[in-house]
């Protein structure tokens, strides 16, 4: 699979594609579908307990009205820029600018995240090993793939995409033949809840704070409006988004459901995954893991992903002027790989390995907040660049409204909640430094160059 990746200036017109709206679909399902899902969920289910169902209903719909606006604006005007050159034509040089940097300091944090979250999932088998030295195995091994150039790495992403959706399917049909009887065990499902305090168990406070984790579940629907330049019909990506966001919510209701059903609100932790708890308590030896092994390589392949993306995405900023000019030099004689780019990404694994050191308790709920938090903050750049590119009805207006509501909900939520509130302040150092050096940019040198607007 190719990443096309945004640029804050790059007004390079997307040429003719070759990919149906249905394939771009499939697609977005794989790249969607990471430890945000089989890991994170456990702590949204933590805060919040069986109404994580719904948490992820409201984010499916943020995220459909997200991924419908830049499938528009895509349609309208087919760049390769994406979402950043579209929050440059929308408001300037500075939109552009910071919505690239934003996008790059989400993807280290989720690489961080990713990295967390496997180190977390191997000690399943090596629980006294510390964190840190796994980390530094999947860096390398990430590393590693990388290097193989395009060709290697589309074709571990491809193998990786299929597994992981797999992994979820094999839950759905072990859950419903543990539920229908065809395979005995010892549990006492609590069943659904009876009413709204059983349904909300944490309150209103926890429901709040969950939808945080929803929504990081949908993380990446932004890179599949960036493929929609390789669809055969730009005018298909809205439909192509549609039919991506049923299956995906599909998924996640249905397994989510069976799980809180199967497992008391008491049970899930964010040391494991809630589908391996929700099946602890039957006679599958097996189930932990080869379900846990699924669960490695899909964040490993998001990592991997993540990797690759700023890698590439760095290469771009410094093309147009928007990172130093070391970074867009690439090696001939080692595939045209970006090295100097690459090192820099490196460096944000290394600091995610040291974190990890360091605070091997809450890392993976800070991170991942984190994570989360810049990636709706672009989301945002998308429905407000969208107000002002496209000519929307009044319909169209109140659904931006309603998609800025619920990111607003999912941001303020993690200030509520205090085992996740670091995350929000860590989020908040970044967009301030990314704040800062743009208002130097502006100041020093892109009004030199005559304007800061496209």
């Amino acid at each position: 699979m190719d990443f096309f990746l945004p640029s804050g200036n790059s007004s390079k017109k997307s040429e003719s594609g070759d990919l149906k709206w249905w394939q771009l679909s499939l697609i977005g399902v794989g790249c969607t579908i990471g430890t945000g899902f089989f890991l994170g969920s456990a702590i949204g289910i933590k805060i919040t307990g069986p109404s994580i169902v719904f948490s992820f209903m409201l984010a499916a719909l943020g995220t459909y009205i997200v991924y419908n606006l830049l499938a528009k604006m895509t349609a309208e005007d087919p760049q390769e820029g994406s979402f950043c050159y579209y929050a440059n034509k929308a408001y300037g040089k500075w939109a552009g600018f910071s919505c690239g940097w934003n996008y790059w300091c989400s993807n280290i944090l989720i690489m961080g995240s990713q990295l967390t979250a496997l180190s977390i999932l191997t000690r399943f088998w090596f629980p006294h090993v510390p964190l840190w030295v796994f980390a530094v195995g999947y860096a390398i091994l990430s590393i590693i793939v990388v290097l193989t150039g395009n060709k290697g790495f589309d074709k571990v992403e491809n193998l990786f995409a299929v597994i992981k959706t797999a992994a979820i399917i094999m839950f759905i049909i072990l859950a419903a033949a543990a539920l229908s009887g065809v395979i005995n065990g010892d549990a006492r499902h609590p069943g659904f809840p009876g009413s709204s305090g059983e349904w909300f168990p944490e309150g209103f406070k926890g429901f709040w704070s969950s939808l945080i984790y929803a929504f990081y579940a949908y993380g990446g629907i932004e890179v599949i409006g960036l493929m929609a330049t390789r669809l055969k019909k730009k005018e298909d990506a809205p439909k192509a988004g549609i039919i991506m966001l049923i299956v995906l919510v599909i998924i996640y209701v249905i397994s989510l459901g069976l799980a809180v059903y199967m497992a008391s609100h008491g049970a899930f932790n964010e040391k494991e995954s809630p589908f391996v708890t929700a099946m602890d308590k039957y006679n599958l030896a097996f189930f932990p893991h080869v379900f846990n092994a699924a669960i490695i390589i899909a964040g490993f392949s998001t990592m991997t992903a993540s990797l690759f993306g700023v890698t590439a995405l760095l290469v771009t900023l410094a093309d147009d002027g928007d990172a130093p000019a070391v970074f867009s030099k690439k090696i001939k004689k080692w595939k045209d790989l970006p090295l100097p780019s690459l090192g820099l990404a490196t460096a944000g694994l290394i600091a995610s390995i040291v974190t990890a050191l360091l605070l091997p308790g809450k890392i993976y709920e800070y991170i991942t907040t984190a994570a989360g938090i810049l990636i709706l903050f672009n989301w945002s750049f998308i429905i407000i660049s969208a107000l002002r590119i496209l000519e929307n009805k009044v319909f169209g207006k109140i659904m931006a409204a309603v998609g800025l509501l619920l990111i607003l909900a999912a941001v303020s939520g993690t200030l509520i909640e205090k085992s996740i509130r670091f995350g929000f302040f860590v989020s908040l150092i970044f967009v301030a430094l990314i704040a800062i050096v743009a208002l130097i940019m502006q100041k020093k040198v892109w009004k030199k160059e005559g304007g800061s607007s496209c």
